[in-house]
């Protein structure tokens, strides 16, 4: 029987707390790995480091995430060198892909070559570049042309998609048709929720307004074979606890969700944890 997809956490999940912090968070609760975001911390680009957080806690890494954010900008220099870079460090820490935003408009040649460059990478590397949906920037009514060749990656030459649902609420898009749409390019789930009010608020399943609950029921019963990686904005959460219990709450609903019909879900991340 096909195995249920691994539900990793993200360690964008945790900010502004470290890369090391997402690696304890997701061991004590259950999770199946990490996907880990390269920012400026460090031990977030340096595979030594991480293959040790990898053994300490038992967590592998599943993806990379480029480092192709705005606020990432001064990480690893120019936008092609952080791409192969990315690869490395993926093929480095023993995972095959990386989760990159399309190119800013302003990029220049790396926007206009970037669909023949990511194949490049795949083809010498080995390692897949999934190719993440983002959504159209707005001023006074008005969309804002922000990236090349564009923010949806449905209709765009892409082999490898990662999907995220925040991205797709403020885009006003139905996450569960491009699921359908995408097929087997759709290689790597950002899960969370949003709504469409422009804001990129990565909120817990079921408090937004997609239908992430009829997207993980396509993954379920199209044997899909890719990762699920919580990405939940917790910056705000208040009180002792808070992060993990939206944490939990969003493992266990993938997991209830992603069970194959007449099967039960994993079992909660106390008890898997213990019996390790």
């Amino acid at each position: 029987m096909t195995a249920v997809p691994p539900v990793v956490l993200s360690s964008a999940s945790v900010y502004p707390l470290n890369v090391h912090d997402a690696f304890s968070v997701s061991h004590d609760l259950g999770y199946d790995g990490v996907e880990v975001m390269v920012t400026g911390n460090k031990i977030s680009q340096d595979g030594r480091q991480l293959l040790s957080l990898v053994e300490r806690y038992d967590q592998p890494i599943h993806a990379i995430h480029a480092p192709t954010l705005l606020l990432t900008q001064q990480v690893w220099g120019s936008a092609w060198n952080k791409m192969e870079r990315s690869a490395q460090l993926a093929r480095e820490v023993g995972c095959d892909v990386v989760v990159a935003h399309p190119p800013f408009r302003w990029q220049g040649t790396y926007a206009t070559g970037f669909a023949a460059g990511v194949k490049r990478i795949y083809e010498e590397t080995g390692v897949r570049i999934a190719v993440e949906n983002m959504y159209p920037w707005r001023a006074r009514g008005r969309e804002a042309k922000m990236y090349l060749p564009h923010w949806n990656p449905v209709p765009q030459p892409y082999d490898f998609v990662t999907w995220d649902f925040s991205h797709a609420a403020i885009a006003m898009m139905d996450s569960h048709q491009a699921f359908k749409d995408l097929g087997e390019r759709l290689t790597h789930v950002h899960l969370c929720d949003g709504l469409d009010n422009g804001k990129d608020e990565h909120l817990v399943p079921g408090r937004g307004t997609q239908p992430v609950t009829e997207a993980m029921h396509h993954l379920r019963d199209s044997n899909w074979q890719g990762v699920v990686a919580v990405e939940v904005a917790t910056r705000g959460a208040k009180g002792a606890g808070r992060r993990e219990e939206w944490l939990a709450e969003t493992l266990d609903f993938a997991r209830t969700h992603l069970a194959r019909r007449n099967e039960e879900p994993a079992p909660p991340g106390g008890e898997q944890a213990g019996a390790r």
